[in-house]
């Protein structure tokens, strides 16, 4: 194996315009909808089909 030059890089510091930091904010926060959606969906068809097996194992007596 070769070796490789690493170059760390730290970055202090990103100017970016407040508007268009509020307009990315907004943006995200509209993405952040479908996959809320996608994983209520996910969440939804688990526990119905851990309710519909865990759900037959009550006894009557």
């Amino acid at each position: 194996m070769e070796s490789e030059n690493v170059t760390r890089v730290n970055i202090i510091d990103i100017r970016m315009p407040f508007w268009s930091m509020v307009i990315f904010m907004v943006k995200a926060a509209i993405a952040s909808i479908p996959a809320f959606i996608i994983l209520s969906v996910i969440g939804s068809v688990v526990f119905a089909v851990l309710g519909a097996i865990l759900g037959g194992m009550h006894h009557y007596y």
